[in-house]
């Protein structure tokens, strides 16, 4: 059995990221004393996003970890405390609230910020993973600006896909998007803009073997993909590759206690990060499937410690 104590705060924060860090920051400087679990990936996605163009305030080029690590010394330097541990159960109906970590460590909390974040879905082959950061991306509004005038393809069928492609056209000279399908899923008004776009190119029934490129530099240069109704392999000239066949919020720990759409993204009321249960709050990633930008986090991060300081001075 665990010796260790209860530990108890007024605010909770379940996460870290742009926003569970925002929302320490906030939340320490209103003298709340958070604790923050940080979770399985300390500092989230951008922990595994080389180089950062559009958080506001840098100039040059930053790098994702170096900015997470930046975030999370601000937190404790105003007085967060910071807790290695990863949540495995949560009670929402008890008043404090409860968690319980996964070595038995109990917590309770007059107020829970969530900010567990989403994975984007890869399609888990070695040389994708390989190439992650490299030319291989799950996200074209961070990384397209880098693949001016070069061939690209995205991967997926979706709004996502469609709406990457079509932004991809801003800086590629060809976009080819690859479905395993012989139709999309996307919006049929996303769908007619696709195709009457020049620079896209659809690869029908095929899905992608393996991502060819050089080891030094580390870069991508070429698609095995394969045809499903023929079995027969084709290679493609690329130099990036977009995975766009969606995210999965971190939202499992909170089934059948908090309200979620069909995607399990929590859901809050308009203009706030409140979720069904008063004193529940929900920052980022983990309910934003639209914007999904640290800055957007880190700034959701934000009103979710004012809400909470809000709810405990009631």
């Amino acid at each position: 059995m665990n010796q260790n104590p209860t530990k108890h705060t007024k605010v909770l924060i379940i996460g870290s990221g742009p926003a569970g860090y925002t929302a320490a920051v906030y939340a320490a400087r209103a003298m709340l004393k958070p604790i923050m679990v940080s979770g399985m990936e300390p500092g989230g996605q951008l922990t595994t996003t080389t180089d950062v163009e559009n958080y506001p305030g840098f100039a040059k080029v930053i790098q994702g970890p170096w900015l997470m690590e930046q975030m999370k010394e601000q937190a404790e330097a105003v007085g967060t405390e910071m807790v290695q541990d990863q949540i495995s159960s949560v009670n929402l109906k008890s008043k404090p609230f409860e968690a319980i970590g996964d070595g038995g460590q109990k917590y309770t909390a007059d107020s829970i910020i969530i900010s567990t974040g989403a994975q984007a879905r890869w399609l888990n082959i070695e040389t994708e993973q390989k190439f992650r950061g490299f030319g291989v991306s799950a996200c074209a509004t961070c990384d397209g600006f880098f693949f001016k005038n070069k061939t690209v393809a995205v991967v997926g069928g979706g709004n996502a896909a469609v709406e990457e492609a079509m932004f991809l056209t801003k800086f590629a000279s060809k976009v080819q998007l690859i479905h395993r399908r012989n139709s999309l899923r996307a919006e049929k008004m996303l769908q007619n803009k696709l195709m009457a776009n020049k620079k896209i190119e659809i690869i029908w029934d095929s899905v992608v073997e393996e991502v060819i490129g050089n080891n030094d530099p580390k870069n991508v240069k070429g698609l095995k993909i394969k045809n499903v109704k023929t079995n027969k392999i084709d290679e493609l000239k690329i130099d990036g590759l977009f995975i766009a066949i969606g995210h999965d919020p971190a939202t499992q720990l909170f089934k059948d206690q908090l309200d979620m759409d069909k995607e399990g993204y929590l859901t809050t009321k308009p203009d706030s990060t409140e979720t069904n249960i008063p004193g529940v709050f929900a920052a980022g990633d983990v309910k934003d499937k639209i914007f999904r930008q640290a800055v957007t986090a880190a700034g959701m991060g934000c009103m979710a410690a004012l809400e909470a300081e809000k709810f405990l001075s009631k």
